[in-house]
C-alpha cells in the first residue's frame, strides 16, 4: 500500500531549508550575482566586442547561457550539501530522521530547496544580462525545464557529497576539481569546434557540455550537442542519482553515527 505524502511536513521542511540561505542573503544570492556581473562583463562585452561572431550570435549571447548555468548548479550544490552537512555535523539529522517523513519526503524537501536557490539565482543572472541586452530565449519550456532539471541533478549530488564530506573543506572538493573544470572545458566561453580536434571527441563525454548546450540552445536556439541524447542523460542522472540518495537515506549511511 503506497503511503500518503505528508504535504504539512513535507512544506514545513522546505521553508525551514530555504529559510537558511534566506537569512544570508549576501552570502548565498549576491555573491554569484556580482560574480555574474563580472563574467558577462569582461567576457562578454570587453572581450566579446573583439571577439568575432560564433555561430552568427553576439560572443555576449553564445557566454551568457553558461554563466547562468554555472551559477544555478553551484549554487543548488551548495544549498544542498552545506544543508545537510550541517545537520549531520550539529547532530540536528537525528531529529529530522524520527520526523513522520518518508526518505523519499526528507530527500524532495531537500532538493526542492535546492532547486528554489539554483532557480532565485540562475533567474537573477538572466536579470543581470537584461542589462547587457543578451537575455534571451529562443524556447521558453525549454529554458524552464533545464533550469529545473539541472537543479534537481545538482541538489541531488550536493545531498551525497553532504552525506560524504567529514570536514567543511571537503563541501568545495567537487565544485573546485569537479564542476569548474568540466563547465569550462564544457563550452561556457568556447564553440566546441574551437577546441583542439583531439580533445572535441572527448568533450562529448562530458556531461556539463549537454547541460550548457541545452540552455544555450533554449536561449539563442544554438545547439552543437546531441539533444535528445542530452535529454536521456539528464532523466538518467536524475532518477539515478535520486534512487541513490534514497538509499542511503534508508539505510543510514553517515546520518547515524
Amino acid at each position: 500500500m503506497i503511503k500518503a505524502i505528508n504535504w504539512i511536513g513535507l512544506k514545513t521542511f522546505i521553508e525551514r531549508d530555504t529559510q537558511r540561505f534566506i537569512r544570508v542573503p549576501i552570502q548565498a544570492l549576491v555573491t554569484p550575482w556580482i560574480s555574474a556581473l563580472l563574467y558577462i562583463f569582461i567576457f562578454g562585452l570587453v572581450i566579446g566586442s573583439r571577439i568575432d561572431l560564433i555561430g552568427d550570435v553576439r560572443y555576449i549571447d553564445f557566454v551568457l547561457p553558461g554563466i547562468l548555468m554555472l551559477n544555478l548548479m553551484t549554487a543548488s550544490f551548495s544549498q544542498t550539501s552545506s544543508s545537510l552537512y550541517f545537520q549531520r555535523w550539529v547532530k540536528h539529522i537525528h531529529e529530522v530522521l524520527v520526523a513522520p517523513l518518508s526518505y523519499f519526503e526528507m530527500v524532495t524537501g531537500y532538493v526542492i530547496g535546492g532547486m528554489i536557490r539554483g532557480m532565485i539565482v540562475g533567474l537573477g543572472v538572466f536579470a543581470i544580462a537584461i542589462f547587457f541586452t543578451a537575455a534571451n530565449i529562443a524556447n521558453f519550456g525549454l529554458f524552464i525545464f533545464y533550469m529545473l532539471a539541472v537543479s534537481i541533478v545538482f541538489s541531488l549530488i550536493g545531498l551525497l557529497v553532504g552525506l560524504w564530506a567529514e570536514q567543511f573543506e571537503h563541501l568545495s572538493v567537487l565544485n573546485v576539481f569537479v564542476i569548474m573544470p568540466l563547465s569550462y572545458v564544457g563550452g561556457i566561453f568556447n564553440s566546441i569546434t574551437m577546441l583542439p580536434e583531439f580533445l572535441q571527441p572527448i568533450m562529448l563525454f562530458n556531461p556539463f557540455f549537454y547541460f550548457i548546450d541545452g540552455i544555450r540552445y533554449s536561449m539563442i536556439g544554438v545547439s552543437e550537442s546531441n539533444l535528445t541524447f542530452g535529454l536521456f542523460l539528464i532523466f538518467g542522472l536524475i532518477f539515478g542519482l535520486g534512487a541513490l540518495v534514497i538509499h542511503l537515506f534508508r539505510i543510514g549511511w553517515r546520518l547515524r553515527e
